[in-house]
C-alpha cells in the first residue's frame, strides 16, 4: 500500500504513521524525522533545514524532493510506504507523481486527519514542552498553521478530485483514530 498522510502540524500524523506502518507492514517515511536527524548530526542539509524550521517555514522543494526520491528508492519501500509530511505543495505532488510513474506505481490513498485548530495549538504546545522542540514555540505554531493553510490545504482538493482522499477525524484516543483510518482503507 502506498499512502500519504495529510493534516496540519500537531494533527497526529507522526503517531498514526508509526502505528499504520506496523499494521500495514510498510515503512513510515517522515520528512520531519529526516530533517531532525540531519540537524542532530550537524550536516549541511541539517543546518539549512534548521533555519527554515525555526521560522516555521517549509524546507525548499528541491532539497525535500531529492531526499524523498532517494528514500523511495530504498528496498524496503519498493512494495509500499506511508509518507508523513510529503507532499506539502502542488509542485511536490507533481514530483511525487513523476517518482511513482517512473516506478510504475501510484498512490492507493491519501488520508487527511481533520482536527480542531485550538486542539492543534494545544497539542503543539504540549509537544514543545515535552520534547524541547525549537520549532514548536507559540508564534511559530500559529505561523506553521497559516503556512499549512496556504500551501498544503489545496492538496486536499487536488486529491479529492482524483478520488484518492479519505478524511478521518483525528480527535480521540490514538487506537480509535488508527481504527478509523484502517476502516476507510478497507483494512479495519
Amino acid at each position: 500500500m502506498r499512502l500519504v498522510l495529510l493534516g496540519p502540524p500537531g494533527a497526529g500524523k507522526g503517531t498514526q504513521a508509526a502505528r499504520l506502518a506496523t499494521e500495514l507492514d510498510v515503512p513510515a517515511i517522515s520528512t520531519g524525522d529526516i530533517f531532525r536527524a540531519n540537524v542532530s548530526e550537524g550536516t549541511e542539509l541539517g543546518r539549512t533545514a534548521q533555519s527554515y524550521m525555526d521560522e516555521g517555514e517549509y524546507v525548499p522543494d528541491e532539497v525535500t524532493n531529492a531526499m524523498v526520491r532517494e528514500r523511495l528508492m530504498a528496498e524496503d519501500a519498493t512494495d509500499g510506504f506511508l509518507l508523513d509530511g510529503y507532499p506539502r505543495t502542488p509542485a511536490q505532488v507533481e514530483e511525487l507523481d513523476r517518482m511513482l510513474a517512473a516506478a510504475g506505481a501510484e498512490l492507493d490513498a491519501v488520508v487527511q486527519l481533520t482536527v480542531d485548530t485550538e486542539e492543534v495549538v494545544k497539542r503543539l504546545a504540549q509537544r514543545a514542552s515535552e520534547q524541547h522542540r525549537s520549532d514548536d514555540g507559540e508564534e511559530v505554531q500559529r505561523h506553521r498553521l497559516e503556512v499549512y493553510e496556504k500551501q498544503t490545504a489545496p492538496l486536499v482538493d487536488l486529491y479529492d478530485r482524483r478520488g484518492k482522499l479519505c478524511a478521518v477525524d483525528g480527535l480521540g484516543k490514538v487506537p480509535e483514530v488508527t481504527g478509523r483510518i484502517l476502516a476507510v482503507l478497507g483494512r479495519g
